[in-house]
């Protein structure tokens, strides 16, 4: 039987730490989290559910910083080792062609990918409502706006690492304009980035008729979906509520790597679920929010990026291999 492994480059710099010795955990949670505490700059009360990208000989980043007004901004940053990072007081600003999009500074849980050479920066904006923006950048200084993808309400747009078909691809959630109770994922295709159409449903919540309260109440896609052997793999959010609010733990799925909007095996218990101080205490409790993934495709590691207690930033670890296994042998599609 062939090791699944991860199609993309070396990267020597990923940031690891070993799974602890007794450790069974397929994700571990590095023992210095959060590497962004909640006052990382003056006048910022937290910094999370950001997205960072190997960049040069480094690790760029743009991360959602909320000031003491509660108002979230995208904010760039840079480090050598994907661990201790220095982030650009002031907010990114973006130039854009149109007049008509709204520049507005309002952005939010934002991703970001590398296609053919471009970075672009996919997030949640303001306009009448959530809606997916996308930006794009050569050296995370200049970022030029491009249209939003999709009407609102749309949360928690995430672009593959290349074309499928001749198209860009992109998964998001249409929700409406609070905690929606229609939480599916989507995969819609794009030639230029600008039209967007061929929507497809990929996965739904899982709901108490199948089981899976851990992801009932609504789900989205995670970090950039990875391109393995076996399929994409795709590390997302799932959402439970309860008599206390609402629980975001951490799940996995392969899709089709030609029609990704195929499920070809879903995990049916979470990887992480809120254990930590950290996660468990914060502005808004009871929170791991992947998303962001490191791969060094030689070692098939993966450093995981995710938002805690919509609060800090924190990073777990896990091999490719491990994760594939464990979502082919814990399996249901629905």
């Amino acid at each position: 039987m062939r090791t699944p492994t991860i199609l993309a480059d070396a990267l020597p710099n990923l940031p690891w730490e070993d799974r602890p010795d007794g450790c069974t955990d397929l994700l571990w949670r590095y023992s210095g989290n959060p590497v962004l505490p909640r006052n990382p700059l003056p006048g910022i009360q937290g910094i999370y559910n950001s997205a960072v990208v190997p960049f040069e000989d480094a690790v760029a980043g743009i991360f959602r910083a909320e000031s003491k007004n509660r108002y979230p901004h995208l904010h760039a940053g840079c480090s050598r080792d994907g661990i201790r990072w220095e982030i650009e007081p002031e907010p990114v600003t973006m130039t854009g062609d149109d007049p008509d999009v709204d520049h507005a500074a309002y952005a939010y849980d934002p991703r970001v990918v590398k296609i053919d050479g471009t970075y672009y920066v996919t997030w949640c904006t303001g306009h009448n409502g959530p809606t997916i923006a996308i930006a794009e950048t050569d050296d995370f200084r200049r970022f030029r706006r491009l249209e939003n993808a999709f009407l609102p309400f749309n949360r928690n747009g995430v672009l593959f690492p290349r074309k499928v078909g001749g198209h860009y691809l992109m998964l998001s959630r249409p929700s409406d304009d609070g905690h929606t109770p229609f939480g599916d994922i989507y995969l819609s295709e794009s030639p230029d980035l600008c039209h967007w159409g061929r929507h497809r449903r990929v996965m739904g919540r899982g709901g108490d008729a199948h089981g899976q309260w851990w992801q009932r109440t609504k789900i989205g896609a995670g970090p950039v979906p990875i391109e393995t052997t076996e399929g994409w793999l795709l590390i997302y959010h799932g959402v439970m509520d309860t008599c206390n609010g609402f629980v975001y733990s951490v799940g996995a799925a392969l899709l089709d790597l030609e029609r990704p909007w195929k499920v070809l095996y879903r995990t049916d218990q979470h990887l992480m679920t809120p254990e930590a101080d950290y996660e468990v205490c914060g502005h808004v409790p009871n929170v791991v929010f992947p998303c962001a993934a490191l791969c060094d495709a030689p070692s098939g590691r993966i450093a995981l990026y995710y938002g805690a207690a919509d609060t800090c930033s924190c990073l777990a670890f896990a091999r490719a291999d491990e994760l594939i296994a464990f979502v082919k042998a814990h399996s249901r599609v629905f």
